[in-house]
């Protein structure tokens, strides 16, 4: 068997790895400290995980609009969907039920 190459080299970028080089690969819980291993294991768990909310949660829904219309609201861009639900609370305090 052939010797392969460091994976880094003097100025410590790393070179592509081979499917020789990913075959050696062992599971982080064989090669970590254990201690370690726990904690990336914890900090995996609560990934993703949100904290209280300061204000109510939002309730999901379904609503039909129609092609063009979504269209024009998807192009505004990231936060579309909070526009659309500032703009529905104006006209909610512009036209009181009753």
């Amino acid at each position: 068997m052939s010797k392969r190459p460091p994976l880094t080299d003097a100025e410590g970028e790393v070179r592509e790895l081979t499917a020789a080089d990913t075959a050696e690969f062992k599971p982080a819980k064989d090669v970590l400290p254990p201690e370690l291993y726990a904690g990336l294991l914890e900090m995996n768990r609560r990934a993703g995980v949100r904290g209280p909310q300061k204000s109510p949660l939002k309730q999901p829904t379904t609503i039909r609009f129609d092609a063009d219309v979504l269209a024009a609201l998807k192009a505004t861009g990231k936060g579309w969907q909070t526009r659309v639900n500032d703009a529905m609370r104006e006209w909610i305090k512009s036209h009181p039920a009753g």
